[in-house]
């Protein structure tokens, strides 16, 4: 099995921002100013879902080529519900992450409705982040100093 590690450091200073350069990319997580942030840029949640949108639509312009589809576009739509007690240290039955993630996607392609159904199907399969959210996926924590 051949793998490939992909990295991310990320640095929180003062305040709720959390910045990293990804591949000379300047990237901020941030929470809004109701939430005592100062909306530099979405929150993690909102990046998670959009992370599982933009690999949805990147490996969905992979298959369509390897397929010989003209993919014109693709609106891809993540939401998820959550209860926030968790998060913010209160007691609660449910778990903290998301309890569902529900992905809508329009596909704008010369493809019927089931074949358009069979394509997002074959792409939620090879999507990384599609399949680390499915599954359950080893996560390991340390403190190093």
């Amino acid at each position: 099995m051949s793998t490939k590690t992909i990295s991310v450091t990320a640095n929180m200073n003062e305040g709720w921002a959390i910045r990293a350069d990804i591949r000379d990319h300047k990237v901020t997580i941030d929470q809004p100013r109701a939430s005592g942030g100062t909306d530099e840029g979405p929150t993690p949640l909102e990046f998670f879902l959009f992370s599982l949108a933009g690999c949805i639509g990147s490996i969905g312009r992979i298959a369509a080529g390897q397929q010989k589809i003209n993919l014109r576009s693709m609106e891809i739509k993540v939401e998820a519900d959550l209860n926030p007690k968790g998060l913010m240290g209160q007691s609660t039955d449910d778990r903290v992450g998301f309890q569902q993630v529900r992905v809508e996607a329009h596909i704008d392609a010369d493809l019927n409705d089931q074949e358009k159904q069979v394509f997002l199907d074959q792409v939620c399969e090879r999507c990384p982040l599609h399949d680390n959210i499915k599954w359950a996926t080893e996560v390991v924590h340390q403190y190093v100093d």
